[in-house]
């Protein structure tokens, strides 16, 4: 076998002429070598003169964050030189929206967009971005994050693409170059393996070089190659080293075999050394100078960092300012905010991320009577379920509820029923003692209000208190204990974009307890603190529960449809403690559904979720975090007025006991402080071909409202890559949209390990009812080939290979096969 590979496989990808047979089977020939110069920032004399005349103060100033003066709300902030005409920096977050004080258009997650595969859409996703980034006064925008979805726990799965790397690097590329075509700067983050945000600033992440460069870096490949202008360090280690110090991920192979040419700044308060971190790379440190302000002037000072070192990375700072014209006199003029074009665009991907999976009896969409009479049930039904928790949050510029869309949509003549079903922010509070007064509680500024007295329980039964509050929280002691004692982590500082505020504004924490029947002792201090504060504590206990769930059933009784909206509120800086929807949506869903089989469940949620209740119910249709125009966007799925466009970007597991990082707390969420990623390449829907586990949904899979047929299967030669060609046909009475999927099978004279099956290309097509469509998929050399750790570089997998077109990974409709072999050497291009 060895010798099959080093005669047949050892050409690097990047290289070699291409020729393939024609029809389903064909003859590849490996590429010829068409590696990149090293460079580094373009040579810029006006950069070269500005170095020259700053001052060591002044280049250090420019390699860390500071306090902005005239703050936006924005999350960092870089002084510039006003004397020598470099203005300053503002950086704010933006993965589903610009995130400072003002409003902004909120768009869906990225794992909706993701879920269009539409490569075009994240072009204009990220034209939003850019034009209203510069719109709010900001230079660079902290977006997009292209981490692969590694674990379903994740709590940013929604911030992120897709488990696949093809997939998630034609996004992330077309996302950049949208960001960048407004002038804004985008960085793409979190360089490298930041999976996870539980032990994300400590865990040690050991990973071959092998998946390393197939899954995880793909991604950010294409992220350079799109000529991203900066890169955000990771807070995680890799293999030994912090990833902000890391001078494998970050010279060489981010420099030396990708040959970015823009800076590296650190995530926030991610950097752990001064010498360290600039020798291998990093270039800022954010959102302080910790590392990068006096102890960088001491360094040169005593020689352990030197001068040349600094003006390598204010060099690459500068040059990135210079492209985008920002050393012009303070940059070019900022455009206004359109927010009906963002809007536009926000309503369009929420529609073309809609994901079916399951449509029983034609449940959907609703029509003539089923359309006329529906109970809308659950929390985000009444309520706009926008975006996650943390540095996705963004201030939308409006945001109607599903209920309102869904009465607005059916017309006068319809009867919408509303029922909560779940409870998220409490009843108020029984059996206190005189002087107790906990329904909107005001509390002066520089007072301060207590309660000292009892709660009285009737009977035996869980308690969940809900503290809402507009200043210092409230300390609450029940018995003695202090109910909300504070979050570990940054659940202090991120709460979620659904649970973690009132609709009226106020932040919300919870508190769940058994409490016996009797008297209890209840203890409550309120502060004012220089404004002023209102506070409010409620309940949800067992008994409130069941009669939500009653009204609910009684709703459901009474409609000919039922809409039932289920949410689970993700935030950066937790993961997910299981898969199942969190407080008792599942018990609610499993009764609604009883009452009435039309019942359509609606999924708030921002990954994957299990369904226990999945043979009960008659559509469940993926939401996501669908943004600020998501209710409209609900309204027009769940009606017909668009088919479901999404397909699943990631694989959606039977039972939290089976998928790839089950079982193994070496894999998730590590031991002593250290993972490791022994799955090797096979993620996602590699794992569960390779262990031959049927999941819940597959990656790629999603239904439409009408039928597709596939034929015609041929492959040619394309280039460096291969040409896969077939026809699609809308077999059905409407028009719908289908996503053609080619994968490609494993090559016989590879050494390295091979997925049963990959993604090699797509295409999203929307057809009318009768018509056909001839397509083409390109398959890359890239795609053709692996990665070879023997010999540090990618490999062309020759032999006979598996193509095969599908509408997920588990359904494949066409099969063929061609013949890839290697060739002699074609000159560059």
């Amino acid at each position: 076998m060895s010798d099959t590979v080093s005669r047949r496989s050892a050409l690097r990808l990047l290289g070699g002429a291409v020729t393939v047979a024609a029809a389903a089977t064909g003859t590849l020939a490996a590429p010829a070598a068409l590696a990149r110069p090293r460079t580094g920032p373009p040579a810029s004399p006006r950069v070269d003169t500005l170095i020259s005349r700053l001052t060591l103060d002044e280049k250090i100033s420019l390699l860390h964050g500071a306090a902005d003066p005239h703050g936006l709300g924005q999350a960092g902030y870089l002084p510039g030189v006003p004397r020598l005409g470099i203005p300053p920096l503002r950086l704010a977050d933006g993965p589903a929206g610009v995130r400072v004080r003002e409003h902004a258009t909120a768009l869906p997650a990225p794992v909706m967009l993701a879920a269009a595969f539409d490569p075009a859409l994240a072009r204009a996703y990220g034209e939003v971005l850019g034009r209203e980034g510069r719109a709010l006064g900001q230079d660079v925008v902290l977006a997009p994050m292209v981490n692969l979805i590694r674990t379903p726990y994740a709590g940013r799965n929604f911030e992120t693409f897709s488990e696949d790397p093809l997939l998630s690097a034609d996004l992330v590329a077309e996302e950049i170059l949208g960001i960048q075509s407004q002038g804004l700067i985008a960085t793409v983050k979190h360089f490298a393996l930041n999976n996870q945000e539980q032990d994300r600033t400590s865990i040690d992440v050991k990973i071959a070089e092998q998946p390393l460069h197939e899954m995880e870096l793909r991604a950010f490949e294409a992220a350079v190659t799109a000529r991203t202008g900066a890169v955000m360090g990771a807070y995680n280690k890799v293999n030994g080293a912090y990833a902000c110090e890391n001078k494998t991920i970050l010279s060489d192979i981010l420099r030396d075999e990708w040959h970015f040419d823009g800076w590296v700044m650190t995530d926030w308060f991610a950097a752990h050394s001064t010498v360290a971190s600039l020798t291998a790379g990093l270039d800022m440190e954010m959102p302080s100078g910790t590392f990068f302000g006096g102890a960088l002037q001491r360094a040169v000072g005593d020689g352990s960092v030197t001068a040349a070192l600094v003006d390598r990375s204010v060099r690459r700072v500068l040059s990135v300012m210079e492209r985008f014209s920002l050393l012009d006199g303070g940059g070019p003029a900022r455009p206004d905010r359109d927010p009906a074009a963002g809007a536009r665009v926000a309503l369009q991907v929420a529609k073309a991320g809609a994901t079916l999976l399951l449509n029983r009896s034609a449940t959907l969409p609703l029509t003539g009577a089923a359309a006329r009479s529906i109970a809308v049930i659950g929390p985000t039904g009444s309520l706009p379920f926008i975006g996650g928790g943390g540095s996705a949050h963004v201030v939308p510029d409006r945001a109607q509820s599903p209920l309102d869309a869904l009465r607005a949509r059916a017309g006068d003549d319809a009867e919408i029923g509303y029922a909560l079903g779940e409870d998220l922010y409490g009843k108020p509070l029984p059996g206190t003692s005189a002087g107790a007064d906990f329904e909107g509680q005001p509390v002066a500024a520089g007072a301060s209000w207590t309660y000292d007295g009892t709660l009285t329980v009737t009977e035996p039964d869980e308690w969940t208190f809900h503290i809402h509050y507009s200043g210092d929280r409230p300390k609450v002691l029940l018995d003695g204990t202090d109910l909300f004692p504070p979050a570990p982590g940054l659940l202090e500082l991120f709460g979620g974009g659904l649970v973690g505020a009132a609709p009226d504004g106020l932040q919300v924490r919870r508190s769940t307890v058994r409490l016996t029947a009797g008297t209890h002792r209840l203890a409550v201090t309120a502060k004012g603190g220089g404004k002023g504060q209102l506070f409010r504590l409620r309940r949800t206990t067992g008994a409130t529960r069941a009669a939500d769930v009653a009204e609910a059933v009684r709703a459901a009784r009474a409609a000919r449809s039922v809409v039932l909206f289920a949410y689970e509120d993700a935030t950066e800086g937790a993961d997910r403690t299981g898969l199942a929807l969190p407080g008792h949506q599942n018990e609610l869903i499993e009764a609604v559904a009883a009452a009435n089989a039309r019942t359509t469940v609606v999924l708030n949620t921002s990954s994957s979720t299990t369904m226990p209740w999945l043979e009960h119910t008659g559509a469940v249709l993926q939401m996501y975090y669908p943004g600020q125009e998501g209710a409209e966007a609900t309204a027009a799925v769940l009606f017909g007025d668009c088919d479901p466009g999404g397909r699943l970007t990631q694989t959606f597991p039977p039972s939290d006991d089976r998928h790839p990082v089950a079982g193994d707390p070496l894999r998730y969420p590590g031991v002593n402080g250290t993972q490791e990623y022994s799955e090797g390449i096979h993620l996602g829907y590699r794992w569960y071909d390779a262990e031959g586990v049927t999941p819940l949904f597959p990656f790629g899979y999603g239904l439409s409202y009408t039928t597709f047929a596939y034929s015609g299967l041929g492959v040619r030669p394309d280039g460096d890559g291969l040409a896969v060609d077939f026809t699609v046909r809308n077999t059905g009475s409407r028009a719908g949209i289908t996503v053609a999927q080619v994968y490609l099978g494993p090559s016989p004279d590879l050494r390295p390990a091979q997925a049963r099956r990959a993604l090699a290309g797509y295409r999203r097509l929307e057809l009318g009812p009768g018509a056909a469509q001839r397509v083409t998929v390109r398959v890359s050399a890239r795609s053709l080939s692996s990665w070879d750790p023997e010999r540090h570089g990618w490999v062309l997998g020759t032999g006979t290979r598996e193509v095969s077109v599908g509408v997920s990974a588990r359904e494949q409709r066409l099969v063929g096969h061609g013949q890839v072999r290697s060739g002699p050497a074609a000159p560059r291009p």
